[in-house]
């Protein structure tokens, strides 16, 4: 049976995969948000910083979707989200995405 933790982070991505980031509900309010890589690298504090700094990622994209293929329930506080992302840059023009592991090839 799924906890409501799951349920909650599968909800998210849900939204996100329709386009909707509008909702920050589930957010602690000290969040700490960063982005390692990328167009728009940082870090940022709180629910306001957060939004800023996703504002900016998703900018730089055209069609940005998140596509998640397993959900794993580390303990009763964490959901571990393993999947792929899929855009299009929207100074380049070019598709990009992330393969999963196990969809790499061998070499």
């Amino acid at each position: 049976m799924s906890s409501a933790n799951l349920n909650r982070v599968r909800s998210i991505y849900a939204d996100w995969g329709r386009g909707d980031y509008s909702s920050a509900e589930w957010a602690d309010p000290g969040i700490e948000y960063v982005i390692a890589d990328g167009p728009t690298p940082g870090r940022w504090t709180g629910l306001a910083g957060m939004a800023e700094g996703h504002r900016s990622f998703l900018s730089a994209w055209e069609e940005w979707r998140p596509e998640p293929y397993e959900y794993r329930e580390l303990d009763r506080e964490r959901v571990l989200v393993l999947g792929n992302f899929s855009g299009r840059g929207k100074a380049s023009g070019l598709e990009v995405g992330q393969m999963r592991a196990r969809d790499r090839p061998c070499r």
